[in-house]
């Protein structure tokens, strides 16, 4: 198949992605009937967690032909929580379909989307949906359009309104108008309210715009072809121009049939990339007789089905029976079984082009963001832009013993979504599950008991805060134990005082021998394993300098463990007097959010007991705050930044230092410590 379209569904949640791309399949002829959400029977969302939910939670992708052409179209969740969906989908697709609601407008998902699309260079194009429905205002969602995404916004196939009613489409291409019977589609003249005349004029400047001939011709009074409406369609679609504007139903199917046809016309062809080789910087175009290179832009890993890889193929081609290897790790793998996929259905293939997308069952070593390559070669695509997890719990098994369990299940899901992290943190002896928010969790669990049979729960995660000393003191650790034989006789005296260190400073000014030099180590590894447990409550400490001054020993009965032993003696007893404090982690918060809502941000943040350093705008009216916050008041900041800013913000956090804890939260650790003993 000489014509190929990759094309993404992107937007927000709810607004009629996965019933689009329904639509889509029914008018190609590909389903006998159309799919329902709330029934659990559409093709693009097969999941068992979709289907308990009745939302997208994965990306899917549904090939099929369509007069005379190869779509793989690739339907992406809008729920923020899985945005790794839509980051799949972005990296295999040069066209993407931003689906907006005709009866409420552009929502925050599609703004990001949009936005997303843009800095990928991806076409785009705008449906709004819902067309059937009786509130739905195709005049005030465009000018919505128009007024977020500027003058590329270009009317291409539109309501046909009479009365304040929609009766029909007009395709601007054609210069027709039609009706629907189900989703067949009949040429019939209509007459408007008068609004295509206004949206006609927007179409054609828009069109005329992007090439000088057709300015000229326009310019001059003349009427535009069908065959230079095209022209200039697909001109301005690849320069980012113009971004065409769909009126159709995805519940009902009318006026799908004009966007496929328009995909077809006027989408994007696949097209090369850039790669590097040994740092340097090579084109790959997109030829299926050049050096084969292709990106993992997904996987699926399911413990009855296997693993599944998806690639796109940038250049040269996939055969089965020939060896690849993956640069990332220098293995090499033989391609067996090959499927192109409808949702969970596969069929087997022998073979994929440049430009085409496949999937390949059991590779070992590819995962999501890996490069295919021709044996012995190593060249590197553009990796999948994984979303970064911002939202942490700390994971119990729910029935002792069966960590190794879901820590097996853990790892398995990560191969199919990279935006969750499982860390075990040493320091708080809790295992971390790391997501987009506590949906994604959620089902991650839920994923865990339905596929992997162990189930878990989560917890607030253990904050790693630390321990110091606020004064000087002197005191004495004496060790003497007398059991028959040679007994155990340790004595030292060392002052201890703050410093500036995350470690123990050791130092001895000790005069005359009292304590002799061989014992030094011993001294300082007592101290050294005394400091991994504080007198407050049990946290490491850290900023002490510890010297040793006087001390005495016994020729027969003083050894290393003794005096190890006196040095712990002497920890235990001066540190309590020495105005012990606990110091919390601070971290450096990053957060872009939009203008509206800034001093919303900074209102949330000094609750949490948070001081903003700057704010700068970013522009896009964005702007960036940068402050610091307490690490403990930071695991629902998240949730409240998608809440406050309706999903269009973002925030990275960074350790900057430990500081004092005030008196309130120091009390409250200390009685959770004790509790916990």
């Amino acid at each position: 198949m000489s014509i190929i379209r990759n094309v993404t569904i992107v937007g927000h949640a709810s607004k009629g992605k996965t019933t689009l791309s329904e639509a889509m399949l029914n008018v190609a002829g590909v389903t006998e009937r159309m799919g329902n959400i709330a029934d659990g029977n559409t093709v693009s969302d097969f999941d068992s967690e979709e289907k308990k939910r009745g939302v997208s939670i994965l990306s899917s992708v549904l090939q099929f032909n369509y007069a005379g052409a190869k779509f793989n179209l690739i339907d992406t969740p809008g729920l923020f929580d899985f945005a790794i969906g839509q980051a799949e989908g972005m990296r295999a697709a040069e066209t993407a379909i931003l689906v907006v609601s005709s009866r409420s407008g552009i929502a925050a998902g599609a703004e990001k989307a949009f936005k997303n699309a843009t800095a990928k260079g991806l076409a785009r194009i705008i449906v709004t949906t819902k067309m059937d429905d009786e509130r739905a205002d195709f005049q005030k969602a465009f000018n919505g359009l128009a007024d977020k995404f500027g003058s590329s916004v270009c009317p291409v196939v539109v309501p046909v309104v009479s009365g304040g009613k929609n009766i029909g489409f007009y395709n601007l291409i054609d210069d027709k108008s039609y009706t629907y019977n189900g989703i067949k589609r009949k040429e019939e003249a209509l007459s408007d309210d008068g609004l295509i005349d206004e949206l006609r004029e927007a179409f054609n400047e828009a069109v005329a715009g992007t090439d000088d001939e057709l300015m000229e011709k326009y310019f001059e009074g003349e009427e535009l072809t069908k065959d230079e409406k095209i022209k200039g369609l697909k001109i301005g679609l690849a320069e980012g121009t113009i971004v065409p504007v769909f009126a159709a139903s995805g519940l009902t199917g009318v006026g799908v049939d004009l966007l496929l046809d328009f995909l077809k016309d006027c989408a994007p062809e696949p097209k090369g990339e850039e790669a590097s080789r040994d740092g340097e910087a090579v084109d790959r175009p997109c030829d299926a007789s050049g050096e084969l290179a292709a990106i993992c832009f997904k996987t699926v890993a399911d413990p009855f089905i296997g693993k599944l890889n998806y690639f796109k193929v940038v250049s040269g081609k996939i055969t089965q029976g020939i060896t690849v290897t993956n640069p990332r790790t220098g293995d090499d793998e033989r391609i067996g079984k090959m499927v192109i996929t409808l949702g969970a259905k596969q069929t087997d293939v022998k073979e994929c082009a440049a430009g085409d997308i496949c999937a390949i069952a059991k590779l070992s070593t590819f995962k999501t963001g890996d490069t295919m390559c021709a044996q012995g070669k190593s060249l590197t695509l553009n990796s999948v832009d994984i979303p970064n997890a911002t939202y942490s719990m700390a994971i119990v098994a729910d029935k002792k013993g069966e960590e190794e369990k879901v820590a097996n299940a853990a790892y398995r899901i990560i191969e199919e979504d990279p935006s969750i992290t499982f860390v075990n943190n040493t320091e708080t002896h809790q295992t971390v599950l790391s997501g987009l928010g506590e949906q994604h969790l959620d089902v991650c669990l839920s994923k865990m008991k339905e596929k992997y049979k162990v189930s878990a729960s989560l917890v607030q995660p253990r904050v790693a805060y630390r321990e110091t000393i606020s004064k000087k003191v002197e005191v004495q650790g004496r060790h003497k134990k007398q059991s028959g034989g040679h007994g155990q006789f340790g004595d030292v005296w060392i002052e201890f005082e703050p410093c500036d260190s995350d470690e123990l400073i050791f130092a001895e000014r000790v005069v005359g021998g009292s304590v002799p030099k061989n014992f030094f180590p011993a001294v300082e590894k007592g101290l050294k394993d005394a400091m991994e447990k504080g007198v407050l409550a049990g946290y490491p400490m850290v900023g002490v300098k510890a010297t040793l001054f006087d001390g005495s020993y016994h020729p027969v009965d003083s050894s290393e463990m003794a005096f190890k032993t006196a040095a712990s003696i002497a920890f235990k007893n001066g540190i309590p007097n020495a105005g012990p404090v606990l110091l919390e982690p601070i971290v450096t918060l990053n957060a872009h959010c939009n203008d509206e809502v800034m001093g919303d941000i900074m209102g949330d943040i000094t609750k949490r007991r948070g001081r903003v350093l700057g704010m700068n705008p970013i522009g896009d009216g964005m702007q960036e705050i940068v402050a610091e916050v307490p690490q403990a008041e930071m695991t629902t900041f998240s949730i409240a930044m998608r809440q406050i800013t309706q999903g269009r913000g973002s925030f990275t956090t960074e350790f900057a230092r430990y500081e004092r804890c005030p008196e309130n939260v120091t009390q409250k650790v200390i009685e959770d410590a004790a509790n916990e003993e």
